[in-house]
């Protein structure tokens, strides 16, 4: 059994204050694009995942759904990685959700879609969402999903900066709190809301309200370059900018050839 495991970018992301299980309230726009990892899941002896070495969420989860199904977890997975490492894209997030869904599939007695997505919860914020087809409205601590009905008729360049060093997401947490990121947070989220409400062609995207995270020069660069919306996406550092026209995605990304590894994609429902 194979499938791809595509990267995400939030469109948006607003941050609020800390929850009382040590999580940060956030309002997220999740959108699937073309880009992808692969997974090929086979029925084996034991549990053995290859082809990347630093991975714990895909064991994790293939532990967690053998114990809540009572069978032992007997599957041979290959990942083959294709995706930027701690980007900001959601990669390991969806090999788990993939890795999850096909190996479901080869149980006596399939979990159910929702049963699925709350075993998938506490592998990570993210991991639910890619459980489920199209955009979504991520909110508390980005597993409550709702679907958006968002164009999707753009083009995506996504660039991870050359020669930057990540640093770990929960850093990029303590930062924010360290400058009260989350002061004005109910404001901002009703801001989101309401930009979404008006959201009805690709270049109505430019309303919704910038990362609240993470900000990046290139973002300005993209604009320069005639991406419609650009910002950070997650807690970084990969960068994208929203097209209208594939020539000028092409065009930006020649442009900013020597700022960083990029990719020329699009939106996708699924995968």
């Amino acid at each position: 059994m194979r499938a791809a495991a595509a990267a995400k970018i939030n469109l948006a992301l607003v941050v609020g204050p800390l929850r009382v299980d040590g999580k940060h309230e956030v309002a997220t726009v999740y959108q699937r694009i073309g880009i992808a990892d692969r997974i090929e899941l086979d029925l084996a002896s034991s549990l053995l995942v290859e082809g990347f070495d630093a991975d714990t969420l895909v064991h994790g989860a293939l532990e967690a759904l053998a114990a809540h199904a009572g069978v032992e977890p007997r599957w041979h997975v290959r990942i083959e990685k294709r995706l930027p490492i701690a980007a900001g894209i959601g990669g390991g997030s969806s090999d788990a959700a993939t890795a999850l869904r096909l190996a479901n599939a080869t149980l006596p007695e399939p979990l159910r879609d929702g049963d699925l997505r709350e075993l998938a919860a506490p592998l990570g914020a993210d991991v639910p969402f890619f459980l489920l087809d199209g955009p979504q409205l991520g909110t508390g601590d980005g597993r409550v999903l709702r679907p958006l009905d968002l164009p999707q008729d753009f083009w995506v360049l996504l660039l991870v900066p050359r020669g930057m060093e990540k640093p770990s997401t929960a850093s990029v947490y303590a930062a924010f709190d360290l400058r009260n990121g989350a002061v004005g947070f109910d404001g901002r989220r009703a801001a989101l809301l309401t930009a979404l409400e008006q959201v009805h062609r690709p270049r109505d995207l430019a309303l919704l309200p910038p990362n609240d995270l993470a900000s990046s020069p290139l973002a300005d660069e993209l604009r320069m370059h005639g991406a419609f919306r650009a910002d950070v996406t997650g807690a970084g550092p990969a960068v994208y900018g929203l097209f209208h026209h594939k020539h000028r995605a092409k065009a930006a990304q020649r442009a900013l050839k020597g700022a960083g590894e990029s990719w020329l994609t699009a939106p996708a429902w699924y995968g």
